[in-house]
């Protein structure tokens, strides 16, 4: 998804997230959630007006049916009647009949097409929806900041992308039509029953009362279950994307027993919320089909005993028959749609949750967007905390006056007045990273930054390449500060070897001129013989053009030597080298060292290493331990030193 040519791979790590600041409110239940979808559909307000108007023709084409099949009935009852009485010369008006047979054709025609309409218009703004709101969310993954992949697992993300958007596409095309059909059929059923019989349609009504109430309350109290399904579906997607990342890592520790035991205990969870979601969502319909069926029994008892004291014609019992189902037909579809929307609200929440994440600061106003770089780099007293304290209180300004009492001591805290003048004030909730980093880098100098692990030295990378900004301090290029620079601009001007290798699905060829227009052919293959992986490329059947998928696994070492080779062919003018050698072995080290060399020569270079041996030949080395600077200087002067580098360095080496 991100569409920077030098964004890195996602990776986990410590690091909080923030609170979303997006442009919406978090929504926080049924409501909120729907209202909020309906302020992201509103571009395609008049489409789904005008689906809406269909829906409402077609429904009054339904209603309108009974009436007409009532005066077709009376016809034939009149005839009958006239038979009964013995008047045989009485004749079926056989003209009027067919009138209004041809009338109910073109009614239900006409509703049948309305339906079509509205089902196509429907089906086409729920897809366009969902491409929105996967461009939304595509979008906003580039624009957020990495603590929140810090703490968010990538399973998680990609079911919202997935799961959460088409249960809300699905739910849009089926329940939006289906609640303005069922919206106009149920009160136009039920003025026309009011219009044709008062006593039938108060039957009908009073039969149907206890499934609104039942529905009411079932509604109110199961929204939880489908919000839960919708969460524990994520992190079971979560975990099964961790598991097969990490596949052979599972099964070399011996840890499938325990991988199967944690997916058990998520699936049961996941067993428990969607079996109370769907029991709900399945006991609706057969409740509502037990309600419709008591009132058309109720109508058909008493329409049956008012027809026999002669009250009522034959042809209203006909026609309310069909009322009744129609009045009852929109509860089963307000059963139906309410469970859907449960399904869908809760699947909204968790997208707009998402969207809702804080993302990275906003560029200034009038940021370098270009910059020809001649080398130089500083950072000057940066100091940088993956957990941030939390303002309690921001620039607090008050003032107290107390009147002086009679014989007060005019001493110097006795008057009682006091002032706070822009106080702010923060709880700290974890310990600074970096601390009062300040070093230079020269044009063409070679930096080399090196500690024990958890030090700071990716921290550093990642603040160079403006992934975090600094707590304080600032970062300058050239003497200017990075905040004055796009991150685009930025990026363009580093290219980067990580020690977390990142290889597409696509062809070697397509990998190395990863996102670098105008990259020529005898680019890429030159790029691989300084790394030495030009012979191996040509033993595959297709060489450069092979794919990297299924039929082709590369070693570490080689993704790593591929990495590289896409770094050369970038030629970006600044090189961070984040432990590029970490994968591969001593032979194919010195090789890559003699690719480093002739990379390196002429551009401001800032290489991370744990072998200490590799660096020997930088410019300045800065030895960082909690995240302060501790030593700094050439390899054989720190080794004169005897101190933190020489400790370290030697440390490699005791064994020999």
């Amino acid at each position: 998804m991100p569409d920077d040519r030098r964004t890195p791979p996602m990776r986990r790590g410590p690091g909080p997230g923030g609170p979303g600041r997006g442009g919406f409110e978090k929504p926080k239940n049924f409501k909120a959630a729907l209202g909020r979808f309906i302020g992201f559909a509103k571009p395609y307000g008049r489409v789904i007006i005008a689906a809406f108007i269909l829906s409402a023709v077609g429904a009054i084409c339904v209603i309108v049916g009974p009436d007409r099949l009532r005066a077709m009935t009376k016809l034939v009852e009149d005839y009958i009647m006239s038979l009964a009485a013995g008047d045989f010369s009485a004749k079926l008006d056989l003209a009027e009949t067919a009138r209004i047979g041809i009338t109910l054709i073109i009614v239900y025609g006409v509703g049948a097409l309305c339906a079509y309409g509205q089902g196509f218009i429907m089906a086409t703004v729920t897809q366009k929806l969902s491409y929105s709101m996967r461009e939304n969310i595509s979008s906003k993954i580039n624009r957020l900041t990495l603590a929140y992949f810090d703490k968010v697992n990538f399973g998680d993300i990609l079911s919202r992308v997935t799961n959460d958007i088409d249960t809300m596409a699905q739910t849009l095309n089926m329940s939006v039509g289906q609640l303005t059909s069922a919206f106009f059929l149920f009160f136009g059923s039920l003025i026309m029953m009011f219009v044709t019989d008062a006593t039938l349609a108060a039957v009908a009504v009073g039969a149907t009362i206890l499934g609104f109430v039942l529905v009411t309350l079932i509604i109110g109290r199961s929204q939880k279950y489908f919000k839960n399904q919708q969460k524990q579906l994520g992190k079971i997607d979560g975990h099964i994307e961790e598991i097969y990342a990490a596949l052979n890592t599972v099964r070399a520790y011996n840890a499938e027993d325990s991988s199967e035991k944690t997916f058990t205990q998520i699936n049961k969870k996941l067993l428990e919320s969607a079996w109370k979601a769907q029991f709900i969502s399945g006991i609706m319909m057969p409740l509502m089909g037990f309600i419709g069926n008591l009132g058309f029994v109720a109508v058909c008892v008493v329409g049956g005993a008012l027809a026999l004291d002669g009250r009522m014609d034959f042809s209203v019992i006909v026609a309310f028959i069909v009322y009744v189902r129609l009045f009852s037909q929109p509860l089963n579809q307000f059963a139906q749609a309410a469970t859907t929307l449960q399904s869908a609200a809760a699947a909204v929440e968790r997208v707009f949750e998402f969207l809702d994440q804080e993302e990275l600061s906003p560029e200034e106003e009038g940021a370098i967007s270009e910059h020809e770089t001649r080398g130089e780099v500083e950072f000057v007293d940066v100091s940088f905390s993956y957990t941030p304290g939390v303002p309690l209180v921001k620039k607090f300004s008050a003032k107290a006056l107390h009147p002086e009492e009679e014989g007060a001591v005019r001493g110097r805290d006795a008057r009682g007045e006091g002032e706070f003048t822009d106080v702010s004030f923060s709880f700290s909730q974890g310990a600074p990273v970096i601390k009062n980093f300040s070093a230079k880098a020269l044009p063409g100098q070679k930096v080399a930054i090196v500690g024990p692990t958890g030090s700071g030295k990716t921290t550093i990378v990642n603040l160079l390449m403006r992934f975090y900004e600094p707590g304080s301090g600032e970062i300058l290029i050239d003497g200017i500060p990075e905040k004055r620079m796009t991150r685009e601009c930025v990026h363009n001007l580093f290219g980067m070897v990580l020690q977390d290798t990142w290889i597409f699905d696509g062809t070697i060829r397509e990998n190395i001129a990863y996102s670098i227009p105008g990259v020529t052919d005898e680019q890429v293959v030159s790029a691989c013989k300084m790394v030495g992986l030009d012979h191996y490329i040509r033993t595959l059947p297709e060489g450069y053009d092979t794919d990297l998928g299924e039929r082709v696994s590369l070693s570490d070492g080689q993704r790593q030597l591929l990495t590289i080779a896409r770094a050369i062919v970038e030629n970006a003018p600044l090189l961070i080298l984040d432990e590029a050698t970490s994968s591969v072995d001593t032979r194919t080290e010195i090789q890559i060292q003699r690719a480093m060399e002739a990379l390196t020569r002429g551009r401001t270079s800032f290489i991370i290493a744990h072998r200490l041996s590799t660096i020997k030949s930088a410019d300045l080395i800065l030895v960082l331990r909690d995240g302060e600077i501790v030593e700094r200087g050439t390899h054989e002067e720190l080794l004169a030193q005897g101190g933190f580098y020489a400790e370290l360095y030697n440390s490699q080496f005791e064994n020999n």
